[in-house]
């Protein structure tokens, strides 16, 4: 009886998803389901999605120009999932194909930072690496030995599988794989791709460990090569490890990682030359060269409350620390923490609100290079052109509110706030209004 009843109710909210329409607040897309042909498409296998991401900020007070105005940056997402054991009766195996487009403009390099330094973080996370049409995912996945051994190859970037964290915050700080924000020169993160092979294994249903091989290739951020297939300009391998345990405390979830990353490709020391003197005073300017560049994260979330039982709502903290190799990178350690809540709110039970606040740390040798330069040239007035600012640390903050319109349609206005933007103390503590809104077609 109870599984005729079960039955009877996955019948109708079938029913009920294939009868939704364009624009129905419960259908999960703003199309609604095409007359049902897109819920027989997913019985087939077949997943269709097309999602946007658009962004606005404007600058309140601050920056390195307060001459104030408001910036537009946006992201289109093009994609299929393929299950193929449906399609082709490949057991336990999928496919994905995603295609993205990026445009718009950015209020951190067009008013909030020192175009000498930049702005470390940014305060519209959507925009960056091209804005362009690019080949995001491309990838097979296999499991094996029902389930435990999970194999991934294709075209894909580090932070879908590897310090992975959401998006829900407009500020870069505070959104998706923090170690591909503080070395992104040899880590990419949506929406760049590169060949990579990942392997999972499941050790229990609360833990596993994983390993990848990603090609590190930088011709692939230029705009030219957003469909570039081959591997000419590679000049090295990206090789990322991590264990994630997913518990459940006091039946609340949580997730953690730990992992580290090593790079085989060159790279150049921040501040020696290549004759051991610091690069200021080498002949030639040629830096220092290392074989190998590394570094290492931990990511904490975890639920700590629920609302009279329901855990779709409730307190969820959470923290990033990344910590990266001193000879060659730029930004040597960043943490973050955070909260939030969903649900906070009887009559808005799938709203959320969320608080966070990032330190981003440049390596004091990037600032002991600056300062020698400057000596070299005689200059000590921060508003002479030719001075290098010197850089120390750069504060992120962010708070924002999410209205669940729809199922389909969430905006999130927010208020950011910036404190020495690009690390840069002479740079004036910035306030930046946003909105942030999430659509699925």
């Amino acid at each position: 009886m109870i599984g005729q009843l079960t039955a009877l109710a996955a019948l109708g909210l079938a029913g009920s998803v294939q009868a939704a329409g364009a624009f129905d607040p419960e259908s999960k897309w703003m199309t609604g389901d095409w007359d049902g042909t897109r819920t027989e498409l997913l019985e087939k296998g077949y997943d269709f999605t097309l999602e946007y991401v658009g962004e606005v900020a404007g600058n309140l007070k601050g920056g390195y120009n307060d001459d104030k105005t408001a910036r537009y940056s946006d992201q289109f997402a093009l994609g299929v999932k393929l299950d193929l054991e449906k399609i082709l009766g490949w057991n336990d195996a999928e496919a994905r194909l995603t295609i993205t487009e990026r445009s718009g403009r950015n209020l951190s390099n067009d008013r909030i930072s020192d175009p000498r330094a930049g702005h470390l973080s940014s305060v519209q996370e959507v925009w960056g690496r091209g804005q362009t049409w690019r080949l995001t995912q491309m990838w097979v996945k296999q499991k094996y030995f029902d389930g435990a051994l999970d194999v991934k190859v294709g075209r894909f970037g580090e932070g879908e599988d590897f310090n992975s964290f959401p998006c829900d915050f407009q500020n870069l700080a505070f959104c998706g794989s923090q170690v591909g924000n503080w070395v992104g020169d040899i880590w990419y993160n949506w929406p760049v791709s590169q060949w990579a092979l990942r392997v999972k294994y499941n050790i229990t249903p609360e833990f596993f460990a994983q390993i990848g091989v990603y090609e590190q290739n930088p011709s692939y951020l230029e705009t030219g090569n957003a469909f570039k297939l081959s591997g000419s300009g590679t000049e090295g391998m990206i090789l990322p490890v991590e264990l994630v345990w997913s518990p459940q405390v006091n039946a609340l979830p949580g997730e953690y990682r730990v992992g580290y990353y090593y790079s085989t490709a060159k790279a150049d020391d921040v501040y020696e030359g290549a004759d051991g003197q610091p690069q200021p005073l080498t002949p030639g300017g040629e830096f220092r060269s290392h074989s190998s560049k590394h570094g290492w994260w931990v990511v904490a979330q975890q639920q700590v409350t629920s609302h009279n039982g329901d855990v779709s709502r409730g307190l969820n903290v959470f923290a990033n620390l990344t910590v990266h190799d001193k000879d060659t990178n730029t930004v040597d350690n960043y943490q973050q923490v955070g909260v939030v809540y969903k649900g906070p709110f009887d009559a808005r039970p799938k709203d959320d609100i969320g608080f966070g606040v990032a330190r981003i740390h440049v390596n004091d040798d990037v600032k002991k290079r600056a300062q020698l330069v400057n000596d070299l040239n005689g200059i000590d007035d921060y508003d002479n052109p030719a001075f290098l600012p010197i850089r120390e640390t750069e504060y992120n903050a962010e708070l924002y509110y999410g209205v669940h319109v729809t199922n389909w349609l969430t905006v999130r206005p927010n208020l950011q706030y910036v404190k020495h933007p690009g690390a840069v103390d002479e740079v004036d503590d910035a306030i930046v209004a946003g909105v942030k809104i999430q659509s699925v077609f």
